[in-house]
């Protein structure tokens, strides 16, 4: 979780008093924080302050600076109310024309400003630090969001978002004094510690974006460096924030934080003046940044059920707003809490987190510690376990080798490497790290496979399974996808094994009780029995599925499929053997 360093005197001082530093720990423990450290107790150098080190939650943008700890502390002591953010309506809207280039590299834009701010040396220092823990935390490191602050006095209005070419950029970097191309700036900060990291978020894109003014002056090429001609000083009154990124959702939560968290110290404490956005590529206008409190509910009986209490409606909006939440009973419905969540408050997802600030309110140590006296219970396996557990026993008591390859796969080996073609079922990563987790897979076979590629070198024949769960999308469940429990195992040696997985199926049936069909039988006796498909994942002509009908009369439903592997599946896992799969779904014994 992030530490962050603040100032103790003035943390102290817009607390209303002094604490101790066991005090101190126990306010930050009602919170749900925690101090880590307290600089006073150490060897100071001459000349510096003491700081407080607090431990937040990494979900907490709104604590990420001084300014969000400050109110947010105050506001649980009941020494400030929730503020009440707004945007100006200036005479004229700063507009920003966003290119139709930049949907090559980073398209998405955002912004605001802040109108008569008031900056002493703390407050800046504070600006500046909240920018890199938001670059560091939610931005990923400047590759979802990246945010430039200016002095909009030394711009001139209107502003464009473009993306041009390396070399047709030219501005001098913020410190630097000699002008640079958009070329010469990635050769120039190579090897620099602080920007270096950041250069292979564009450096191999056609073009790179940048944010102009009238005059054709770079502000910021995004999301490398802002431009020496717009830096920010003690003495910028009104300041300017542009963001880019590839994230809209995180876009907005950035650039709502960073303006929420200062806005208090502009001309008209927590007012906020809006930018117009104007997309030429898809004719879009918008204004940014959108304040509105984000509207949600939640039970009052879920509340209280999870706290062990039974508070009434207004006692938990009171709560609420100890944690900056504003809640207020239903008028419809008599078990409803209608709660607005602010701008600052990105973390708050389901009614479980409103629950959870509930009992931050409350006070973790006031609630009562009862024993479970109405009911006894003892715990046991879910059927789908036990089901899974007879299986994994029976196949190794069998000579097969369990393996428990990892549950993210690429979207080639899920579906492309198996002769399979993307049906739109695999939950997709947003954001994946490497090419090799860009889905979670929907078969057990990949992992498999992939495993055997590792092991090939070992004795032949390899005889390995896996009984695990795999995830396909669903977009009337809430959490839009479900898990399944399947079975898989891949035989590889000289031969194909076809009639060795056609051996484990029937072990495999045979303990679970489900017996062969023959001819005659098949179109209502409970069982199983297997036909042809022409699955391209298998060899033509040795592909079969398996039906399983679990009660006589039921509808016969398709339990999995076993086969011989196509040569082309084997060869794109680097396996130089024959080899055969079975791969079944275990939830439709149940």
């Amino acid at each position: 979780m992030p530490t962050i360093s603040v100032d103790k005197e003035d943390l102290y001082k817009s607390l209303g008093r002094s604490y101790t530093t066991e005090e101190f720990d126990e306010l930050c423990f009602e919170f749900g924080i925690e101090l880590d450290e307290d600089t006073s107790t150490t060897d100071l150098q001459p000349g510096e302050r003491p700081q407080l080190k607090i431990e937040i939650p990494a979900n907490r943008y709104d604590m990420l600076c001084f300014e969000g700890i400050s109110r947010a502390l105050n506001i649980f002591l009941g020494r400030e109310k929730l503020p009440e953010y707004k945007l100006s309506q200036p005479e004229k809207l700063i507009t920003v024309t966003v290119q139709p280039e930049t949907t090559q590299v980073r398209q998405y834009i955002a912004g605001a400003v802040l109108r008569g701010i008031k900056f002493d040396q703390r407050r800046y220092d504070s600006f500046i630090a909240l920018q890199d823990k938001l670059h560091t935390n939610i931005c990923r490191h400047r590759t979802l969001v990246a945010i430039g602050t200016h002095d909009l006095q030394n711009i001139k209005l209107p502003i464009t978002y473009e993306a041009r070419k390396p070399e047709d950029i030219k501005f001098v970097p913020l410190n630097q004094t000699k002008e640079m191309t958009g070329a010469e700036l990635m050769e120039f900060y190579d090897k620099d510690k602080n920007l270096g990291k950041y250069l292979h978020i564009i450096r191999d894109s056609p073009v790179y974006p940048a944010f102009y003014d009238a005059d054709g002056h770079v502000l910021s090429m995004p999301p490398i460096i802002n431009s020496e001609r717009t830096k920010i000083t003690l003495d910028t009154t009104d300041v300017f924030i542009d963001l880019s990124g590839t994230d809209k959702t995180k876009l907005e939560v950035v650039v709502n934080q960073l303006a929420a968290m200062f806005a208090e110290y502009t001309t008209e404490p927590f007012t906020i003046e809006p930018i117009q956005i104007i997309s030429d590529h898809n004719n879009e206008t918008r204004i940014s940044p959108n304040i509105s409190p984000r509207q949600t509910t939640a039970e009052i009986d879920y509340i209280n059920s999870c706290l062990g209490l039974n508070l009434a409606p207004q006692e938990i909006c009171d709560l609420l707003t100890k944690m900056s939440l504003s809640a207020t009973p239903s008028a419809t419905d008599k078990n409803i809490l209608d709660v607005s969540v602010p701008i600052t408050r990105s973390d708050i997802l389901h009614q479980c987190d409103i629950m959870e600030d509930a009992a931050i309110g409350y006070g973790y140590n006031n609630l009562k510690r009862t024993f479970p006296s109405d009911s006894y219970t003892i715990a046991e396996a879910l059927p789908i376990n036990k089901v899974s557990d007879i299986v994994r026993r029976e196949v190794a008591m069998s000579g097969w080798s369990e393996v428990m390859p990892l549950t993210l796969c690429s979207h080639d080996e899920n579906f492309a490497y198996l002769n399979r073609e993307d049906d739109g079922s695999a939950v997709q990563l947003a954001n994946p790290k490497t090419l090799e987790y860009q889905v979670v897979r929907t078969s057990l076979l990949p992992g498999i496979l992939k495993t055997i590629r590792e092991n090939r070198k070992h004795s032949l024949p390899i005889k390995v399974f896996e009984s695990a769960d795999v995830v396909f999308k669903d977009e009337s469940l809430e959490r839009k996808a479900f898990n399944r429990k399947h079975f898989g195992a891949v035989y590889a040696g000289r031969t194909s094994g076809f009639e060795i997985v056609h051996g484990l199926l029937g072990r495999v049936m045979a303990m679970l009780r489900a017996p062969w069909l023959e001819e005659e039988a098949k179109s209502t006796g409970r069982g199983y029995w297997i036909a042809p498909n022409d699955q391209a994942t298998f060899f033509p002509g040795r592909g079969a599925t398996v039906y399983f009908r679990a009660a006589e009369g039921e509808k016969a439903l398709e339990l999995g499929t076993l086969g011989v592997l196509h040569p082309e599946v084997t060869a794109r896992f680097e396996i130089p053997y024959a080899a055969s799969s079975l791969e079944l779904n275990l939830e439709l014994f149940l």
